[in-house]
């Protein structure tokens, strides 16, 4: 999957201005990932979020990872399947 995501320079932006690029979930410019927390809270929320095709989720996987990496945050899950049980105790 490729990765839209990339880093904001001015983290302080209000959501409504970031640039589609700064989402988890671009299209749906749901979870953005402006520092380490929002990635941590996008990792933990991502069973949370509706509306989305399973495309739209790996796509937002593989955002999350580059984030991850950019930011310096762990993750251990290797697909993103393995967030759907964090929190709900299944798939949805």
């Amino acid at each position: 999957m490729q990765v839209t995501w990339k880093p904001v320079e001015d983290r302080a932006t209000a959501r409504a201005r970031l640039p589609a690029s700064a989402f988890a979930f671009p299209s749906e410019r749901k979870e953005p990932l402006v520092d380490a927390a929002h990635v941590r809270s996008a990792v933990a929320r991502f069973d949370q979020v509706r509306g989305v095709s399973e495309p739209e989720r790996a796509q937002a996987f593989a955002n999350i990872k580059a984030a991850a990496e950019y930011y310096g945050v762990g993750v251990s899950a290797t697909n993103w399947r393995d967030l759907l049980s964090n929190f709900s105790g299944g798939r949805r």
